[in-house]
């Protein structure tokens, strides 16, 4: 470390480990595609965000392949012979590791054990019993393990953990959280089994992470359905049903086949509901103001008479904009190295990744054997 800046070298520089590449490079944080040059990525000035450039220097990446070390050389990046001259290197003071997820293990095992400190992408491993071989290496060699649970700052979730936390609604005794497109799996390692493929270890360990996050409550039962349409060797999609210690419920919900998309997140309390539509933060909340207009003038649904579920008219209701956020983008990487300087409680810890695993593979077993799951 020096000036107070962590080094840091990524192996594997594809499309996940080239936008940290870049974000990183270019002291931003700004994770753009493939770009050809280093300028293309943007710094936010907003009072708020942490110049990681004053906490964070790229020393170089490895990657296997000839064309993302070509991508890597054409961006002013230094490319690593080999993984082993990267961990050789003493001037790097962590390793993040951004390879295909069944490499995960033995890499950040080498990584710390070379004295390096390691920044892992999700999901840090395909199982929990690899995740905890992990931790206890961490715990030998006193090295931090951080998980790359960046969705915890995406605006939507922040929004929505904003109405849960403060009860802008009310108490919530219902959460859905999805994410549903149209284009199946991508067409790499992510549709093989034995690379860590499948949706379920791609999108809902984003989802049930941050979902453990802002429910701080055991969750005690399971219930699963994974999809194959579109690919046999892995899921390509799942919808899981979670009951909380409280009783509070929860859909989380992934899909690759939909063509019409339903919202990102419905959150249903006892005071009101809101609904985010997509990542554009597009939705609004509905807010009960008074319970007694009980009585409602019958209308007709489809063939048949209803009161019950006659639609709210005059005051009983308002509907309002969706709450704003104020946050760091950059929270995770300065975080990382504040932690590793012993400034700061690391924000992502192994342990919540452990425990958001073991959920994946209850879900797993729930769906293999057609059952509910009970959890903790």
């Amino acid at each position: 470390m020096k000036d107070g800046k962590c080094a840091i070298a990524i192996v594997g520089c594809g499309g996940m480990g080239g936008g940290h590449a870049i974000a990183i490079g270019s002291g931003t944080g700004d994770a753009v595609w493939n770009a050809t040059k280093i300028t293309d990525a943007k710094a936010v000035n907003d009072g708020v965000t942490t110049d990681i450039s004053k906490k964070l220097v790229l020393a170089g990446v490895y990657d296997i392949d000839p064309a993302r070390q070509k991508w890597a050389a054409d961006m002013g990046f230094y490319n690593y012979p080999s993984y082993e001259a990267m961990l050789a290197d003493p001037d790097v003071d962590v390793i993040l590791v951004a390879t295909p997820n069944h490499l995960h293990h033995d890499l950040a095992i080498a990584a710390m054990r070379a004295g390096k400190h390691v920044l892992c992408e999700k999901p840090v491993m395909p199982t929990s019993a690899e995740l905890e071989d992990v931790m206890r290496v961490a715990k030998e060699t006193g090295k931090v393990f951080y998980p790359r649970q960046n969705r915890r700052w995406d605006k939507d979730f922040l929004i929505i953990k904003k109405i849960y936390d403060e009860k802008l609604l009310g108490n919530t005794f219902n959460i859905e959280s999805r994410v549903l497109g149209s284009r199946g799996i991508p067409g790499d390692w992510r549709g093989v089994k034995e690379y860590g493929g499948g949706m379920m270890l791609d999108w809902g360990v984003h989802l049930l992470d941050r979902l453990l996050m802002m429910v701080p409550e055991k969750v005690k039962r399971v219930f699963c359905s994974l999809t194959h349409i579109t690919n046999d060797e892995v899921d390509d999609g799942f919808k899981m049903h979670l009951t909380f210690e409280s009783g509070l419920t929860a859909v989380v919900e992934v899909g690759t086949c939909h063509f019409i998309n339903l919202p990102l997140w419905l959150i249903a309390a006892d005071s009101g509901t809101a609904v985010i539509h997509s990542w554009a933060n597009d939705g609004k909340m509905v807010r009960l103001n008074t319970w007694e207009d009980k009585d409602a003038t019958p209308i007709l649904a489809g063939e048949g008479l209803t009161k019950t579920m006659a639609p709210r008219q005059g005051q009983s209701i308002e509907e309002l904009e969706l709450p704003d956020v104020v946050y760091d983008r950059n929270e995770l990487y300065s975080n990382l190295v504040d932690t590793i300087n012993g400034t700061a409680k690391q924000i992502v810890t192994p342990e919540q990744a452990l425990r958001v695993l073991k959920l994946m593979e209850a879900a797993f077993e729930s769906s293999e054997k057609g059952i509910v799951v009970n959890f903790e």
